[in-house]
């Protein structure tokens, strides 16, 4: 019950429904022990003594007690669903709002699959046990204390020899959880295992069918799909066990009851009514012990469901807010970065960027050049505040920015990647995301200024065409000029592009770029770029390698001088450096 009580907060507020539905359920299990007394007086007392006038009373209480009973239980259902799902609606806002907020370190390893699988039916798996499940464990505690309390009464003797094998009932059916409990969190696993196969064949398809290789997709599907077909089995093993013991145990009690009971009927120890009283009543006990296996099933079930949503809750966020952290004033921040000597590693790798120094004032540009891993990104990211520096300290107008709220921080920031995301939404929407007070004349601008506006009025409906995060036919340099424009639409003090013109060519590269001389006008700009001709107009170019700066200067300055960037430069203007020789040299001629 520990994962219960980690999670009780989630259902406190709601714990008198818990309560109401346990009464009702205790209620009308109480009501449940009326039938065997009114079949022991219908034998002894109407049938035996021929008093067959009270058999109408009999009747009209047996149907008062069902609907006594239904009613009872009705509302056990009504609360207890009400609870379950008042748990359920705060768990799932609390695992989404939780993801929100934990930081890069996790998503780095963390499985969209696997996530998905824990916020559905892991969640559903703890709804049911806390709403109806939780109930029942303890009504079959009730049943078995009120039917051998009424047993006893009847014929304490006989009680004690019926029910011997209930200890052994128990016994067997506490060892069945302690199998069951493991195989449902390998279970749980597998089909976490299973579901991120789908979500990243699916988010992959084009990638899959580029390479061919669905039979591979499919022998890895079919791999997964296997393991989980296995823990199903072993599961089912451990059921087709656990029943047929249950079942001996149960019999052997119903034939001592029928023999050692029988004998005493005949001895006139017990009357006929008493015998089939108890015959009832053992039923009363013994199916709830029957039961207890599928209650240990839901129990098991939801407290590894349960470990698995408090893993997400539990989950430390690495970069938070320090405890006096400052909230920027957009109209006062300024846009003046500064790197001091930054170092930084993920994990306990090598160092992803070492001794990074530089400023950036208002309005600068700044460029980024290197290679695949040279520590491009990991500065953008670190400028972010995705991750917190190792060595060193970033400042945003003189102030460190672990001082700084990673919220208020971040909303200074606009940011556009080389991977472009479009939510499943309008376009309108995929350019204002996140702005409610924006108006269609804004957004028609930041459009304009991505070269964006003419290819969207060309589709079906314009601003308002919907599109998905694969872009619905959308081309890589079409949805690349839409999440800048979404970027220009923040008005940004500090402005990033990643890469941002890496899926478009080289003439609307150079119209893009024209525009962002205006929006880039006043702001502090980083651009990483694999493309001369995207950094050619910084203030600065920092070239890196193995997350050292290895060049820095303008970009006249450092095709001049031999080394990595005029390397680059030379492969990228192979044939302008050779069309211009062959001029100079006809020249000459």
């Amino acid at each position: 019950m520990e994962v219960l009580r980690q999670l009780r907060g989630f259902y406190q507020a709601k714990l008198n429904f818990l309560v109401l539905s346990i009464v009702c359920l205790a209620a009308a299990t109480g009501l449940g022990l009326v039938y065997p007394m009114l079949l022991r007086r219908l034998i002894d007392d109407v049938i035996r003594q021929g008093k067959y006038g009270e058999v109408l009373w009999i009747a009209i209480t047996a149907v008062s007690v069902v609907a006594v009973k239904a009613l009872l239980q009705f509302l056990h259902g009504f609360f207890g669903g009400r609870l379950g799902n008042y748990l359920a609606y705060r768990l799932r806002n609390a695992c989404y709002e939780k993801l929100q907020f934990l930081s890069f370190r996790y998503y780095d390893t963390a499985k969209t699959g696997d996530l998905m699988s824990r916020l559905t039916g892991d969640l559903e798996a703890i709804r049911n046990f806390v709403g109806f499940g939780f109930a029942q464990l303890l009504n079959l505690v009730l049943m078995v204390t009120f039917g051998g309390l009424v047993m006893f009464s009847i014929h304490w003797q006989l009680t004690l020899i019926t029910l011997i094998t209930i200890p052994f009932l128990a016994a067997v059916a506490l060892k069945f959880e302690a199998r069951i409990h493991p195989a449902f969190q390998e279970m749980r696993k597998a089909l976490s295992s299973l579901t991120t196969a789908v979500q990243e064949n699916v988010t992959g398809v084009r990638t899959v069918k580029s390479f061919a290789r669905e039979p591979y997709e499919v022998e890895k599907f079919s791999h997964r799909n296997e393991q989980y077909k296995d823990n199903q089995i072993f599961a089912a093993t451990l059921w087709s066990k656990f029943f047929p013991v249950m079942e001996l145990l149960a019999s052997i009690s119903v034939a001592v009851l029928l023999s050692v009971g029988g004998t005493l009927v005949i001895r006139g120890q017990l009357t006929l009514g008493e015998l089939v009283a108890f015959f009832s009543l053992i039923w009363f006990i013994i199916g709830p012990m029957w039961g207890l296996g599928f209650h240990i099933n839901n129990y098991t079930q939801s407290k590894a469901s349960g470990e698995r949503v408090l893993e997400i809750l539990n989950q430390p966020i690495d970069v938070q807010d320090s405890e006096h952290a400052v909230e920027l004033v957009h109209d006062e921040v300024q846009g003046d970065v500064q790197f001091d000597h930054v170092t930084f590693s993920y994990g306990n790798k090598m160092p992803a960027v070492v001794d990074i120094d530089f400023k950036a004032p208002p309005g600068t540009v700044i460029g980024f050049l290197g290679g695949t891993g040279s520590g491009k990104s990991t500065i953008i990211q670190l400028l972010m505040r995705a991750y917190n520096v190792n060595h060193g300290y970033i400042r945003l107008d003189g102030r460190d920015i672990r001082e700084i709220s990673v919220h208020s921080l971040r909303s200074q920031i606009a940011t556009v990647f080389q991977e472009t995301f479009l939510f499943s939404s309008s376009i309108r929407n995929n350019i204002a995301y996140g702005m409610t007070n924006v108006s269609m004349e804004e957004i028609v601008r930041a459009a304009q200024l991505a070269k964006a506006h003419d290819f969207i009025m060309e589709l079906p409906d314009g601003y308002d065409t919907v599109v998905g995060e694969r872009g619905m036919g959308l081309s890589g340099g079409q949805k690349q000029r839409i999440a800048i424009a979404r970027a220009l639409l923040k008005n940004p003090k500090i402005l990033i592009l990643d890469d941002a013109t890496s899926a478009v060519d080289m003439e609307t590269e150079q119209e893009i770029q024209s525009g962002f001389q205006e929006v880039m006008r006043g702001r502090t700009t980083f651009i990483i770029a694999h493309r001369i001709s995207s950094l050619r107009h910084a203030d600065e170019i920092l070239v890196l390698n193995e997350g050292r700066v290895v060049q820095r200067g303008k970009h006249e300055d450092l095709i001049e001088v031999p080394g990595p960037y005029q390397d680059v430069y030379r492969i990228q203007y192979a044939d302008h450096l050779a069309r211009s020789a062959h001029r100079e040299g006809g020249a000459e001629a």
